[in-house]
């Protein structure tokens, strides 16, 4: 069981999607550009059966800010964008209003 100081431990913050194109080496995967407010990430989510590019663009999410990188498929993952899913398909977690980028979920 994952106890408070555990949870305190991710960075949780709001990002905007600025880019995002097929990933080279997986058709179920986006390699996205996020902007945080004082820094750019890239990240690699496996979306594209859910989303369209152009829905994307724009968008604010939230994004697991402190994720060690990983190397998905040939291409760096900076981070993670949240989301959930069940029958229906994938949904991103999203603000309900328009945030300032970088601020901290919590």
């Amino acid at each position: 069981m994952a106890t408070i100081d555990d949870f305190r431990k991710l960075e949780l913050k709001i990002a905007e999607i600025k880019e995002v194109s097929e990933h080279p080496n997986a058709d179920r995967l986006y390699v996205i550009t996020l902007d945080l407010g004082d820094k750019t990430k890239q990240v690699v989510a496996g979306i594209r059966a859910s989303y369209q590019k152009e829905d994307l663009i724009g968008r604010q999410v939230v994004v697991v800010d402190n994720l060690e990188p990983a190397v998905l498929r040939g291409v760096e993952s900076q981070g993670m964008i949240l989301a959930a899913s069940d029958e229906e398909g994938i949904v991103l977690v999203s603000p309900l209003r328009k945030l300032k980028l970088g601020s901290i979920v919590k």
